[in-house]
């Protein structure tokens, strides 16, 4: 058995760890931590009957693996006491996913202590590094936005198949991507019948996205990003345009998909055909709420001819797939288990 220790699990991140885990027939929970501390179902309801508490984070022991869901400065005050242990370490956070140390501190606006550690950490996006994952010590789980829009272009890019400076992509994200402290834009009455973007030009998610592409091309790549979030709690969508380096087809462009994630099961590419004359085309496309509570990605393409412009939709749970349920899948291959161990299920339908 796997020891696991979640450090911050009273947030939607931690909360989604544990809900997981609790059901992974290789893993014992061996502590949870939270500031407040108290029983795990006054912040986790849909756990309350489970004899969890919370305790504080200098109450910690020796585990396995530990996942941190904690802000930069607090992973960094505990990261030293983990490593000494002989414990891996699974950041759900932002605090070793850039590789340029400029970049980051800028980026971030603070100084970071521990630089070293960001060398050998791996970006744990397992359909891109899977066998660096299965070595290391320390994963940088990649942000929401990051995974579901690094997956929808990885093929494109990869076989140097557009134009590198033009990609643009417009991510929605449900309010659970704010975390679980309040804000006024993820409260109900705001957000309610209602789209808020933010952080519009220069969203930190677009560093990841260009460092992980750009690996890809062997060049760089730019990304023009922009978030909003809407009214659904659990989920993302996000919409990519691309401009191609010449003339092709949407059974091209699924080729293309199909080959390049055969061997990756959480990756699906939806490659039905259009309805011949239906005015209103829904079945080629991904649907968020297919995904919520999972550990996959459902991406779907489109091409206009006309306009010599791809379109890829990238749908996946931003705290399932586009955290913590990855998070899962890198401990399952970092212990050299099954990498979908656990992380079966499908979405509710309907959701």
């Amino acid at each position: 058995m796997i020891s696991v220790g979640i450090v911050g699990a009273a947030g939607y991140m931690g909360g989604e760890v544990l809900r997981v885990l609790l059901d992974h027939p290789e893993v014992e929970i061996a502590w949870l931590t939270s500031r407040q501390g108290g029983a795990v179902a006054d912040v986790h309801p849909n756990l309350f009957g489970l004899d969890l508490t919370l305790i504080g984070p200098s109450e910690i022991t020796r585990c396995d693996v530990a996942f941190l869901a904690l802000p930069t400065q607090a992973t960094l005050a505990i990261v030293d006491k983990l490593l000494a242990w002989g414990t891996r370490i699974i950041d759900l956070g932002s605090t070793f996913r850039l590789k340029d140390r400029n970049e980051w501190e800028r980026v971030y606006s603070q100084p970071h202590s521990h630089w070293a550690l960001v060398a050998e950490s791996v970006y744990g996006l397992t359909e891109l590094h899977r066998e660096q994952i299965a070595a290391a010590r320390i994963i940088a789980n990649p942000g929401c936005f990051s995974s579901a829009a690094i997956l929808a272009m990885a093929p494109l890019v990869a076989a140097g198949k557009v134009d590198l400076g033009t990609i643009v992509i417009d991510g929605l994200s449900g309010t659970t991507g704010a975390g679980a402290e309040l804000a006024r834009p993820a409260h109900h009455a705001e957000i309610g019948n209602n789209l808020v973007p933010y952080n519009v030009v220069d969203h930190r998610h677009s560093y990841e996205i260009e460092q992980e592409l750009s690996l890809l091309a062997e060049s760089q790549v730019l990304v023009h990003f922009t978030p909003t979030y809407v009214p659904i709690t659990r989920g993302i969508l996000a919409i990519c345009h691309a401009f191609p380096q010449q003339k092709t087809s949407r059974e091209q462009l699924l080729e293309l998909y199909r080959d390049f994630y055969r061997d990756q099961e959480f990756v699906l590419v939806v490659d039905r055909a259009r309805e011949p004359g239906v005015s209103w085309q829904y079945k080629p496309y991904p649907w968020v709420s297919a995904v919520n509570g999972t550990n996959y990605c459902q991406i779907g393409i489109d091409y206009d001819q006309r306009r010599n412009t791809v379109v890829v939709f990238s749908v996946l749970d931003n705290v399932g797939k586009g955290g913590a349920q990855v998070g899962i899948e890198n401990m399952n291959i970092m212990f050299g288990l099954d990498r979908g161990l656990g992380l079966r299920r499908r979405g509710l339908h309907p959701g």
